[in-house]
């Protein structure tokens, strides 16, 4: 090819690819640089309503026997038969064991003795045989006597002071008691008492006679009927409790010294906000609960609250938002405070 023609041609080639280069550059990338369009965060919304919700409290406790007796002689004596067993129930006035009765014989026969001398001196004394001071001594005398055997009638025939069941035994027969321990101890049932610890907040609240509920973990199911039969006059330093000593009739001996119960203490109702629990957002890291409150302008605010018990699905709310508020239940996870929202259920 001549020259001549070659040279513009490669130039215009060169040219050509330089404005190909050229105009490829300054083309943006598809979507480079292009503004994003923000999401609104969708959320359902309840409205806050206030009722009267009963005020109530929950305490634990542990059920105690109304009366507990330890029997044993006043002296050391050889115990010579045992009447009952642990888990009996007995009876007021029911022979429980008996001791060594040697001394109760001696001191029966020289009653009976002493009955024959007095009946003899009184009627000398009445015929004049006898001057008053003598017969004054024997009488105190056949008196102080007659006191000695019951108190040793008493510690020799072991009786139960109680309707109770034998919760001890701590000696056999033909073992010579020494005062190291009660002989049985006997424990009232009917009925049995609660000391429970209240909070010194609801101490002007609690009246004697008011009725509780009780349950227990040993009889699943059941509730018994309880009455405050007394108010200690005091408040734990410590604890910042008082206790009010409650009573449960349990005439079918179902509750047992030693059990574990719940105790709920009705304080009358207040009226205050319920809200569903899904509305309610624990804060990270503390114990505090807020909600989202949602604004005229479709804003929401974060608004913490004090809340008060959880019955079923639903919180109490002390303090902390107005009723007819409207509050977010659903959609809460993808809020902040401000932030603008579209609510699905208005």
């Amino acid at each position: 090819m001549n020259c001549k023609f070659l040279f513009p041609v490669l130039a215009a080639c060169a040219l050509t690819a330089c404005g190909s280069r050229g105009s490829q550059s300054e083309t943006p990338a598809p979507g480079a640089g292009a503004p994003q369009a923000e999401v609104t965060p969708t959320v359902e919304v309840v409205t806050a309503t206030a009722r009267d919700v009963a005020d109530e409290n929950s305490y634990s406790s542990t059920v105690e026997a109304y009366a507990t007796n330890n029997i044993m002689p006043q002296t050391g004596a050889r115990i010579r038969k045992i009447n009952v067993e642990v888990g009996d129930y007995v009876v007021k006035g029911q022979v429980l064991a008996e001791m060594d009765r040697l001394q109760l014989e001696q001191l029966e026969l020289q009653i009976q003795n002493d009955e024959i001398e007095y009946a003899r001196l009184k009627g000398l004394y009445e015929e004049g045989g006898v001057s008053q001071s003598d017969f004054e001594a024997a009488e105190l005398g056949y008196k102080v006597r007659k006191t000695n055997y019951q108190n040793l009638l008493e510690n020799t025939i072991l009786r139960s002071p109680i309707n109770g069941f034998v919760t001890a035994r701590n000696f056999d027969v033909g073992d010579m008691f020494a005062m190291s321990a009660p002989l049985f101890t006997v424990q009232q049932v009917i009925p049995v008492k609660l000391l429970v610890g209240i909070s010194e907040s609801e101490y002007t609240k609690v009246k004697k006679g008011d009725t509780v509920s009780i349950t227990v973990d040993a009889l699943p199911g059941r509730s018994f009927t309880g009455k405050v039969n007394r108010l200690y006059p005091t408040i734990n330093a410590a604890t910042h409790t008082f206790s009010a000593e409650v009573l449960v009739n349990n005439a079918d001996k179902a509750l047992r010294p030693g059990m574990y119960a719940r105790v709920s203490v009705n304080f009358g109702t207040s009226h205050r906000i319920v809200l569903p629990d899904r509305c309610i957002v624990k804060q990270e890291g503390t114990g505090q609960r807020f909600v989202y409150v949602l604004k005229s302008d479709d804003t929401v605010s974060y608004v913490p609250v004090t809340l008060g018990k959880h019955t079923g699905f639903e919180y109490e709310v002390i303090d902390g938002i107005q009723e007819g508020e409207l509050i977010v239940q659903k959609g809460q996870a993808a809020l902040k405070d401000g932030v603008k929202v579209q609510v699905l259920n208005q």
